[in-house]
């Protein structure tokens, strides 16, 4: 007589390193969420959830209210996804770092702030 576990076996679930993914990003402008994704092999929800937590992660928004990504906050996805998944970054320690990363602007510093502010503007505007 087999097993329950013999019968049906363990589907346990494995997390893709990012560098073991091809990422096919495309010449597009502008990718939605759906795209971003597929991209990136993580759930909407999480990508949303990000941006609450990593304020320098910002997508625009259509006319319609949907998120659309650009290049570089896809690169920027990726780069936390790395941090998180595979070097054992908390949410707080990939703040930190990436605050102190050159070329990224935080929410915590005026032109970042400022930079906030008119997105919400512009968002209010649409």
């Amino acid at each position: 007589m087999r097993k329950q576990s013999d019968k049906y076996p363990s589907k346990k679930m494995e997390r893709k390193k990012s560098s073991d993914r091809k990422v096919s990003i495309h010449s597009k402008m502008f990718y939605k969420i759906g795209e971003v994704s597929k991209i990136t092999g993580l759930e909407s929800y999480v990508l949303r959830f990000w941006e609450n937590e990593f304020h320098i992660l910002h997508p625009r928004k259509n006319n319609g209210g949907q998120r659309v990504y650009l290049q570089k906050d896809i690169e920027l996805i990726l780069k936390i996804k790395t941090m998180l998944y595979e070097e054992g970054y908390t949410i707080a320690g990939a703040k930190k770092v990436l605050k102190q990363t050159p070329g990224t602007i935080s929410s915590d510093y005026p032109l970042g702030r400022i930079q906030k502010e008119l997105r919400g503007i512009l968002d209010l505007l649409h």
